[in-house]
């Protein structure tokens, strides 16, 4: 794979999937580097003038009025790192790591951030080398940002912390060491700029959507599978009926629904049925997934902002004339945390450092509710679909529980009733986070996002969604071959094909745990969802 070149302005998610999952490597784009190095005079004129700004030459939170005399700077950077490392907790994925890393070295690649840009191109090469920081996962509000999950990763950017490299859990020395990466002593102002912002939350969040547009195609290729297998009707699924409330997601879950069913015998053999219409598991299929599928697009839209954004405090902007010409001049005005009445005024020759609150993490927040409230309805319609295959008053004339030789054996019964804890867990778990706060840092920081619960919570509904499906895809395979020698659509055929790789039909009660895993991973993998781009 080509390098990707960074620059605080084009990641996709498709490059963050390549750098995450397939170590795609990274580097700091030429004109980037310009931006950071213009940015990093600002502040270094800002020390050798002993001017007042943020977290530059002042302590942070509360402490923000307390002076840091120059000769104390880099103190301040280490003693910043150690004091916010203070998570708790099971440690984020090495994926969710990389996240991290590549979103935090791409926000700083904006050049707004004040810093070296040696630290940009050391998180790359932890990247490419696979130095993955020990990050543990609680400890963030989501405030400032997510500040501990950040120090923890910066800890092992200057040689301290823990890490894993190859497979081993090592001090951050020793990792970087081994690696051949050399660590970094920090100076003014970049503590700070590793430590603030989203980066955490939005490293689970976009994963987590990455995950969620797959299982949203492989719910649309289920629930498809499993209208055919209750004998259901497609005429819900006319396009007519979509136009006419022609919500995006709606309409594209609908075009699924017709295309995958299209060539079915189950559903030729059925057409003189006097049945009107199903039940809404099946009727509503494009309504309900296509509503999930309309959440996915509102939070990529606002992961793709955050991606590309600046999101430390507090912010450098470089003058237009110092990005041009030699940097000559010694004015360079600060906004401490204070808000300086001069701010707006002055026109200085180099840069102005402003205070902000570009860190807070409450419009990730939302999306990250928002898509664990979607998924959650995703399981939860799944499940009922499930219902109605074992339930042998809906299942029409299916066996009951999908048993062979039903009493002797249970089929699928507790696999109903696993799919039911899963989905009722999942409803706990939409409850949003970001209707919380909670006051921290002497009151300073006295509204916060809780946006990292939120994405802890939603790491957790996804898996619960995945296994929701999988034990779908189990049921439906089963029912399907009850109906034989009737025939699914050829599409439906290959996913049923699929399924059957890793679980086979159940002609006698067997422990089926292993195979619902196995499935999940399938769906992980996309492998059933091929079949709506087929």
């Amino acid at each position: 794979m080509n390098a990707l070149h960074i620059d605080g302005e084009r990641l996709t998610l498709t490059d963050l999937r390549e750098v995450v999952y397939d170590y795609r490597p990274v580097l700091l784009a030429p004109d980037a580097r310009q931006k950071v190095l213009a940015s990093r005079e600002v502040v270094e004129e800002l020390v050798r003038q002993n001017g007042v700004a943020y977290a530059v030459t002042t302590g942070v939170g509360k402490l923000s009025d307390v002076r840091i005399a120059p000769e104390q700077i880099r103190e301040l950077q280490l003693n910043l790192l150690r004091s916010h490392a203070a998570g708790v907790g099971a440690p984020l994925s090495e994926h969710v790591t990389r996240s991290m890393i590549l979103l935090r070295a791409n926000s700083l690649a904006k050049g707004y951030s004040g810093i070296r840009p040696i630290l940009i191109d050391t998180l790359c090469e932890m990247l490419n080398r696979g130095v993955h920081p020990l990050i543990p996962s609680q400890g963030s509000v989501g405030a400032s940002g997510d500040l501990a999950p950040l120090a923890h990763l910066a800890l092992v950017l200057v040689g301290e912390g823990e890490a894993v490299f190859q497979g081993r859990r090592l001090r951050g020395l020793e990792a970087m060491a081994a690696a051949q990466v050399k660590s970094v002593a920090l100076e003014a102002k970049e503590a700070i700029s590793l430590i603030n912002g989203t980066q955490a939350m939005l490293a689970i969040g976009t994963l987590a959507l990455l995950a969620a547009q797959t299982l949203v195609d492989t719910a649309d290729v289920l629930g498809a599978l499993t209208l055919d297998a209750l004998r259901g009707t497609t005429v819900a699924m006319d396009e007519r009926i979509h136009r006419a409330r022609p919500h995006s997601g709606q309409l594209q879950s609908a075009r699924n629904m017709r295309r995958l069913v299209e060539g079915s015998e189950i559903r030729r053999s059925h057409l003189d049925c006097n049945r009107v219409q199903d039940a809404y598991s099946l009727r509503c299929i494009p309504q309900v997934h296509g509503a999930v599928r309309d959440t996915l697009a509102y939070c990529r839209q606002v992961f793709d902002v955050e991606m590309n954004s600046a999101v430390d405090n507090p912010l450098v902007f470089p003058s237009p004339r110092s990005q041009r010409e030699p940097l000559r001049s010694s004015k360079v005005p600060a906004i401490d945390d204070r808000r300086r009445e001069t701010a707006d005024t002055e026109q200085p020759d180099i840069g102005q450092v402003l205070s902000g609150g570009n860190f807070h993490g409450e419009p990730i927040a939302f999306a990250l509710d928002y898509l664990a409230i979607a998924l959650t309805s995703l399981a939860g319609i799944s499940e009922r679909r499930i219902e109605r295959m074992v339930n042998p008053a809906l299942n029409e004339g299916l066996p009951a529980f999908l048993a062979s030789d039903a009493g002797l054996n249970s089929g699928f019964m507790m696999a109903q009733v696993t799919a039911a804890a899963l989905v009722s867990e999942n409803k706990v778990l939409a409850h949003p986070s970001s209707v919380d706060s909670i006051t921290t840092s002497g009151n300073k920081e006295d509204y916060v996002s809780m946006g990292m619960s939120a994405a802890l919570k939603l790491e957790r509904v996804v898996t619960n969604t995945t296994h929701v499906l999988a034990i779908e895809a189990a049921a439906v395979a089963q029912a399907i071959d009850f109906l034989a020698p009737l025939k699914t659509s050829p599409r439906l055929q290959h996913v049923h094909a699929a399924i059957r790789t890793v679980s086979p039909f159940v002609d006698r009660d067997r422990v089926m745990a292993d195979e619902f895993t196995k499935l999940a991973h399938v769906i992980s993998e996309g492998k059933l969802a091929r079949a709506v781009f087929e």
